[in-house]
């Protein structure tokens, strides 16, 4: 039999039950869109960790202080400080509460040096400071630089505001731009002059300046009030998008560290200390050796060290677990509609037994046979795998409004095409094999 002539009569029987290869399709359907949104959902998780860490060292340990142990009935302070700080709850410049936000001020920060340190309960806190990370720079080898930070919140006025706004507020030192890969919209970061002379100077994060001004240009050399205090913008960052737990430096506004201390939180804060790696595989020494020096310097206290190489890799190994549990129930729908078409080509063999002995009967052969009903459990799974495609791309703004991201691709809807045809293929093989095999006289006088 001639290719045209096998095709024209699977082309008769798909039209003559429309309906069953309908329903024969939807277990490929199903899988063929599983398969288009596993890639596409694998895809946009693998972009969203990319992002999420974009402005992260690989070779950067955040250190920060866990509550203090108060069994020894005294808190030991850091001895470099002049002073045992503010109380919990005193009136810090401007009438605002110390440390920004109650109970000492928690980051609003993700992945960002310097943006961690929760206190919990009424139980204080050793504050590190600048004290701490020169000594660890000096008896830790292998650490390029580092840096602290920390954030509160503050009412900020001016611009288009109409009215007071709370904003992040970070205080950081000059290098921290470098070391969180802050780029410049306009203007400049924050510089070690600005620090000494404790300037009222600050950096606007790519929203902030847009909600305020308007524009970056706008914003760039304008005076904003934070707690009823002028502050000139010396520059803005460019946008950079949301990071891990939907926090950016977008929505900050970035002071010098002695400035904020001065004029907003006073010296009731929860800083952290953040040093860089100068070779990502020494991140595990370097780690051991600060928290040798720490258990030294304060025994009663438990400090958190972070780094970024294991956050990274941890939300990679979260995005690959996902990817393989969608993986494993896309397989489990195309079995399901494999198993719905060797079913249904079954019950079509024995409908059409007649039918195969008179093909048989006018010199068809066993090949002939196998690949017409070959070609037709092909073409059924073809039609759920296409069908599969348009129902992935109708999902797609579905589960975009839950926060889910979708990379769609054009080797993704390939490769569904390609599984929906291989299963065809593959559990069709057998029913196909039983009709080429029957015997021409018993499938004539079959009933």
């Amino acid at each position: 039999m001639r290719l045209t002539e096998m095709l024209r009569l699977v082309w008769l029987n798909l039209i003559q039950n429309k309906s069953r290869v309908l329903l024969t399709s939807v277990g490929i359907t199903a899988g063929s869109a599983t398969i288009l949104l596993v890639l596409a959902i694998g895809r946009g998780g693998q972009l969203e960790v990319a992002e999420q860490f974009q402005n992260l060292n690989a070779g950067a340990i955040d250190i920060t202080c866990d509550t203090a142990d108060m069994s020894g009935g005294s808190l030991r302070q850091n001895s470099g400080r002049g002073g045992s700080g503010m109380p919990g709850g005193s009136s810090m410049p401007g009438g605002r509460q110390s440390g920004g936000m109650p109970g000492g001020g928690r980051s609003d920060f993700g992945p960002f040096p310097g943006f961690g340190g929760e206190e919990e309960g009424n139980q204080e806190t050793v504050i590190l400071d600048e004290s701490d990370l020169e000594e660890i720079q000096l008896l830790v080898s292998g650490i390029a630089y580092g840096t602290i930070s920390f954030s509160a919140k503050a009412e900020v006025e001016g611009g288009n505001l109409e009215e007071s706004t709370s904003y992040t507020i970070a205080g950081v030192k000059d290098n921290y731009a470098q070391i969180s890969n802050l780029n410049l919209a306009v203007g400049e970061f924050l510089t070690e002059e600005n620090e000494e002379g404790k300037e009222k100077i600050c950096v606007l994060g790519g929203d902030v300046a847009a909600e305020i001004f308007g524009s970056s240009y706008d914003a760039y050399d304008s005076t904003i009030y934070i707690d009823n205090r002028p502050y000139v913008v010396a520059g803005v960052l460019e946008k950079m998008g949301t990071v891990s737990s939907g926090i950016s430096p977008d929505g900050a506004v970035f002071l010098p560290y002695a400035t904020t201390i001065k004029y907003l939180t006073g010296s009731n804060i929860s800083p952290t200390v953040t040093v860089i790696a100068e070779e990502v595989e020494q991140v595990g020494d370097i780690v051991d050796g600060i928290e040798g020096i720490l258990a030294e310097r304060y025994p009663d206290t438990k400090f958190t060290l972070s780094d970024a190489g294991t956050k990274m890799e941890a939300a990679s190994r979260s995005n690959d677990t996902l990817q393989l549990l969608l993986v494993a129930m896309a397989a489990i729908v195309f079995i399901i509609g494999g198993i719905g078409i060797m079913n249904v080509l079954f019950v079509s063999v024995k409908e059409r037994t007649n039918e195969i002995g008179i093909l048989k009967a006018i010199g068809c052969g066993r090949r002939d046979i196998l690949t017409e009903f070959l070609l037709e459990a092909v073409c059924i799974s073809l039609v759920g795998a296409v069908l599969g495609v348009l129902v992935g791309l109708g999902m797609t703004p579905v589960l975009e409004r839950f926060s889910v991201r979708v990379e769609l691709s054009v080797s993704g809807a390939a490769l569904s095409l390609v599984f929906g045809g291989l299963t065809g293929s593959l559990f069709g093989f057998y029913p196909a094999y039983k009709a080429s095999g029957l015997i021409p006289v018993e499938a004539l006088n079959h009933e």
